[in-house]
């Protein structure tokens, strides 16, 4: 097992030089996961100049670096996108929605759906 089974963090191998990268790694990746923040889940255009550990959630129609990973959780990070596969249960406060989601396993949902009155269900 290279990476870790819930969070996908890289583990250190025995005998592995430069240890600090694969650690480092590790501490960039479960502070960007643990209490995830994310701007968008519509935004379709990477944005042209994110911030280091800017955060989205790819939607299906995403362009540019997001095509091709629908529902990803895609985190910028070292100059770079990382896209990660999301695993059930993990949790996300969407910033342009004010809303709180969860990846049931095939999509993301708001943690307190609403009926089609709006009312909390």
């Amino acid at each position: 097992m290279s990476a870790t089974p819930r969070l996908a963090l890289p583990l250190i191998a025995a005998g592995q030089a430069q240890k600090h990268v694969t650690h480092n790694e590790a501490l960039v990746r479960l502070d960007a996961l643990l209490h995830l923040v994310v701007a968008s889940r519509t935004q379709a255009v990477p944005p042209a100049a994110p911030d280091e550990a800017s955060a989205y959630i790819v939607p299906a129609d995403g362009t540019g670096a997001f095509a091709g990973h629908a529902e990803a959780l895609a985190l910028f990070e070292d100059g770079g996108w990382l896209f990660l596969t999301p695993r059930p249960g993990w949790q996300a406060w969407v910033v342009d929605e004010a809303q709180h989601h969860v990846w049931t396993g095939t999509q993301w949902r708001r943690a307190q759906p609403e009926s089609s009155l709006g009312a909390a269900l």
